[in-house]
């Protein structure tokens, strides 16, 4: 059930990431995120038996599971730090973190293989677990994984405050938070191999619901935190084109008024032509115009009510404003990841 559950979760992340698909150029976050949701899924009891009895129940499909999880953390992991860091640097290819993910997959299928097994088994490390290459199975990729969340969680806290966009704070809090019980989820497997291969079945058992309680937590602030800034900037993008279209309506009619004389030093010279350009650039191209009509001809200031005024002045602090058809050059690469 809380395989399911997990995954489910990691598929509406996807769905959250995926409207703004063409948009960003890197698509990190999302390819992860689709990595680690089939990992999860796959883990699901009919899912797994159902592909495993097709590769002949030798359990081949629990490995593949724990490698695309691997591969999805480690993506997830570059992803969030690329975005919550200023160092341009991390842009570089990771060589040394796809060696160390390439010597990890290798030790996964060395150790894999040396699992005495019976059959596929939807419980595999509940079955198998007291086997030494089990347990080591199991540690390899658990300690990775812990290696892995914990400098991306620490990453998130030490660099959230320097975000310029609230919800970007908010949402590497919620991954940091996220992260924080990941790393406890990772000790508590590793409690639960210990034990195992003591014998100590109800000590293991006994450490399980805490187990589940940290899985359940590690996934939903990770996902809400990575849904965030994708759902945010479509609320906001909306909520800028409407404002946009407001006010190229009304500074259209202050447009025309002041600049229909000077038809031949007109940037654009019908609305016709201005409607097919962006909102917030046809905004800045008209208030320039206008600006420019009154400074060469005073007099027509003269025209110009309160409402006017107004409309004018809103489209200065409206194109002023921080976050307008740009993102602050402080986080220019970085929040484009997420």
């Amino acid at each position: 059930m809380i395989q399911t559950v997990a995954a489910a979760m990691i598929w509406l992340l996807v769905v959250c990431l995926l409207p703004g698909f063409r948009r960003r150029r890197d698509h990190s976050v999302l390819t992860a995120a689709i990595t680690i949701a089939v990992a999860l899924m796959l883990n699901i009891d009919q899912v797994y038996l159902g592909f495993d009895s097709v590769l002949g129940g030798r359990n081949f499909v629990d490995l593949l599971s724990n490698i695309s999880m691997v591969v999805g953390i480690y993506f997830l992991s570059r992803a969030i730090i690329r975005a919550a860091t200023p160092d341009e640097t991390l842009e570089k290819r990771d060589t040394a973190g796809m060696i160390l993910l390439a010597a990890l997959i290798v030790g996964l299928a060395a150790s894999f293989s040396a699992i005495v097994t019976q059959g596929s088994s939807a419980l595999f490390m509940v079955d198998y677990g007291d086997q030494w290459p089990a347990a080591l199975y199991s540690s390899i990729q658990f300690v990775y994984i812990g290696y892995v969340v914990s400098v991306t969680g620490v990453t998130c806290f030490r660099f959230r405050g320097d975000m310029l966009r609230p919800w970007f704070r908010t949402a590497f809090t919620l991954i940091g938070v996220g992260c924080s019980f990941a790393v406890l989820l990772v000790l508590l497997v590793l409690v639960m191999d210990v034990l195992h291969l003591q014998g100590r079945l109800d000590a293991m058992r006994a450490v399980s619901p805490i187990y589940d309680a940290a899985f359940v937590a590690a996934m939903t602030f990770l996902c809400v935190g990575l849904a965030i800034p994708p759902v945010a900037r479509r609320i906001l993008r909306r909520k800028q084109s409407s404002t946009e279209a407001e006010l190229v309506s009304d500074l259209t009619k202050i447009w025309e008024k002041t600049t229909k004389k000077r038809q031949n030093v007109r940037l654009v010279r019908d609305t016709e032509m201005l409607s097919h350009q962006d909102q917030a650039q046809r905004l800045h191209r008209m208030l320039v115009e206008v600006q420019d009509a009154l400074l060469v001809e005073p007099g027509l200031g003269s025209s110009l009510d309160i409402h006017d005024l107004n409309v004018m002045n809103a489209a200065e602090n409206y194109l002023a404003g921080p976050f307008v058809g740009k993102v602050p050059v402080r986080r220019r690469k970085g929040e484009q990841v997420i």
